[in-house]
């Protein structure tokens, strides 16, 4: 296989841009929609397109798996992820949350140390501290803004951040295609009977054509972010995710208007450097490779 580290880097930036359109149609759309219609509408497409897409080319062995239940786990924290990200999308501007989300990397350490008992170092726990005061100066906790719901983000974190960790036992053994099918369809199915409560489809073709700029959006992000892998290792590719920081605030601006303030600058840009640097220390340590993570929803 061709290693290709620019193509690779251009691929996550297409990427990023992917997943940064996601969350600012789905702030759009879930003004109109209940979100766990949209949720499963968002699973729903990325499953039919993988399958329709993949099964020409791998027919029965594209279910094939050497562990089901991991991959219905997996399948179930990423739709908890994702309907935490929906429901954050509710009340938060998609920048802040976008940089909050961001601190996963950060966080996967926290749970690599205790769950899979890695060594951390000392320069690695400050920069988790450092995202986490970056997250403080986001969500201002005390401020005229304040409201619980804010923790919300964190609760979300967590979840992506255990499914990041799954994801890095599953790799080992387990084909990313493989892995991106059963994501789809357990989302789906996960997400189909809450419907008998939430059945509200779009009344508009405006909506519509959001929901599945949605699943494109969502579908294609995975895709480049797939091959992104494949042409780039991990390490090199990492410091690129913060770019859907940039993304999203863009997106808020152009969508909705609101441009972050500057405590949250100032936030967005700690969790960056934290993240970005950790990411250095990771290329230093070539003996414990990192994590492959990024922005999956």
């Amino acid at each position: 296989m061709n290693r290709s580290p620019l193509f690779g880097i251009a691929l996550v930036l297409l990427a990023v841009a992917c997943f940064a359109t996601l969350d600012t149609i789905t702030k759009l759309v879930t003004l109109t929609v209940p979100v766990m219609f949209a949720l499963w509408f968002r699973y729903a497409f990325q499953a039919v397109a993988t399958t329709v897409i993949m099964w020409p080319q791998r027919q029965s062995s594209l279910w094939a798996t050497q562990n089901l239940g991991l991959q219905c786990l997996r399948g179930a924290l990423l739709l908890l992820t994702s309907m935490l990200t929906f429901f954050c999308l509710t009340f938060m501007p998609v920048g802040e949350f976008t940089a909050v989300a961001m601190t996963t990397p950060l966080v996967v350490t926290l749970l690599a140390a205790w769950l899979l008992k890695e060594q951390v170092s000392i320069w690695r726990w400050l920069l988790v501290a450092g995202g986490f005061v970056g997250t403080l100066c986001i969500i201002k906790p005390g401020g005229d803004m304040w409201n619980w719901l804010l923790l919300v983000p964190l609760f979300q974190v967590l979840a992506y951040a255990s499914f990041q960790i799954l994801t890095s036992r599953m790799v080992r053994t387990e084909d990313p295609i493989t892995m991106h099918f059963y994501t789809g369809w357990v989302g789906t199915a996960l997400a189909t009977p809450p419907l008998w409560f939430y059945w509200q489809p779009p009344q508009t073709w405006q909506t519509w054509m959001g929901l599945v700029l949605m699943g494109l959006a969502g579908s294609s992000g995975h895709f480049f972010l797939i091959h992104a892998f494949r042409k780039a290792p991990a390490v090199a590719l990492t410091p690129i995710f913060y770019a859907q920081i940039g993304m999203a605030i863009l997106g808020g601006w152009l969508m909705f208007a609101h441009l972050p303030d500057s405590w949250s600058i100032a936030g967005m840009v700690l969790i960056a450097c934290c993240g970005a640097t950790s990411t250095w220390l990771a290329v230093r340590q070539p003996q414990q490779p990192p994590l492959k993570h990024g922005p999956v929803l």
